[in-house]
């Protein structure tokens, strides 16, 4: 008992802090034998082409600011298409798009699905780079040269851009969300030096025609599969904090809870897709990350930290040792400032002090509820977008 304690303590640590100290120390000594990565000049003047793909389902309220957005991105123009792909839409979202010439639109009224329509897309794709974003999100202006830049080199197959999470000064607990990001987003800048990221997120990412692999249409995290499957025939999938999307926090942690637990039903469904992956034998130091980084998290967490905190109580009613008193009474501080953080949400008092443990407490939670909803078969493949502020 006692030992399955310190082992359940020992891998939560390692998931979520002693991963990334690890990882800071293996891309210090790969630096130190083999430089550190980096970016001629002569790759910026050498852009190849590339195709911004927006699928967008009902998104009259924010297409025009995105069509602005996009219309203003730093790219040769020569080098460069926009194409929105709106199928299934019954609002003004394709007419809004229709008026802008510059932007080639692809409108089907049947709605078969946000990966249906982007498969679609990709099929009238005739670029080298496809760079795939969502319509509720703003790029910074050199985001397409800061991603396209990448792909001089011929061992990278993906680039993911940045997301970030705009907060506002009288923010709620979702603010934890933009917390997390920050520091994900370091983790991945720490994973894409040392060999590549294990992954990217939907808001921006981008990846080479010729290795675009087509996802099983009941992917609910399609993204995250289409990335994987470049990194799996031994690309590296790059990580670039400089190409950015900007999108404001779930509109309530009601939303941002139902976006985590469908992530954690796509995360299972990965690990299951790509189970050849946990064996370490073809492509280790991919699989050592992609562990390390993803199925930890997505699997065994959540419950050792049930189970170790059921240990500690049990372990501390039978001894008097200090250090078990003191996990105890740290677990159950933590616990408690999640817990008053969810009683405070519910009363609209917003206390910033609190966003951090109940947000952590949110996104394990998420965990469990996505687990058990793949497996017993109630998680839909088609996107249900989360409200945002």
């Amino acid at each position: 008992m006692i030992a399955f304690f310190w082992i359940s303590l020992f891998i939560i640590f390692y998931a979520f802090i002693g991963y990334g100290i690890v990882l800071f120390f293996l891309v210090k000594l790969r630096q130190i034998f083999r430089g550190k990565r980096s970016i001629n000049a002569e790759e910026i003047l050498n852009l190849p082409s590339c195709t911004l793909i927006v699928a967008a389902y009902n998104e009259e309220d924010f297409i025009e600011q995105k069509i602005k957005n996009t219309l203003a991105l730093n790219y040769p123009k020569d080098k460069v298409s926009f194409l929105f792909i709106t199928d299934g839409s019954t609002d003004k979202t394709p007419e809004i798009i229709s008026l802008y010439p510059q932007i080639k639109l692809m409108h089907l009224p049947n709605r078969l699905g946000k990966i249906a329509a982007v498969q679609r897309a990709v099929s009238a794709v005739t670029t080298e780079i496809m760079v795939f974003t969502d319509a509720n999100t703003f790029l910074n202006p050199d985001a397409l040269v800061k991603l396209c830049r990448h792909y001089a080199d011929p061992k990278v197959g993906a680039v993911a851009g940045e997301k970030r999470v705009h907060i506002e000064e009288n923010a709620d607990a979702t603010a934890g969300e933009g917390f997390y990001w920050k520091y994900e987003s370091k983790l991945k800048v720490w994973d894409s030096e040392l060999n590549t990221i294990v992954g990217a997120a939907g808001e921006l990412f981008s990846v080479k025609k010729a290795l675009y692999q087509s996802v099983h249409p009941n992917s609910i995290i399609d993204d995250f599969m289409i990335s994987m499957l470049v990194a799996k025939k031994g690309y590296r999938i790059v990580y670039e904090p400089e190409a950015y999307a900007t999108e404001t926090s779930s509109a309530n942690i009601k939303e941002e809870l139902k976006r985590k637990i469908r992530i954690a039903a796509g995360g299972l469904q990965s690990i299951i897709w790509l189970k050849s992956l946990l064996l370490p034998f073809k492509q280790p130091l991919l699989s050592f990350q992609y562990i390390s980084h993803r199925v930890l998290r997505w699997t065994v967490v959540p419950f050792l930290m049930i189970a170790a905190l059921i240990l500690n109580i049990d372990i501390a009613a039978q001894t008097h040792l200090l250090v078990y008193q003191l996990f105890l009474s740290a677990q159950i501080l933590f616990y408690g400032a999640a817990l008053l953080g969810w009683i405070l949400e519910k009363r609209q008092i917003k206390i910033k002090a609190l966003f951090i443990p109940y947000y952590f407490g949110v996104m394990n939670y998420a965990v469990i509820a996505g687990i058990f909803r793949y497996l017993f078969g109630r998680q839909s493949a088609a996107w249900e977008k989360s409200k945002r502020k």
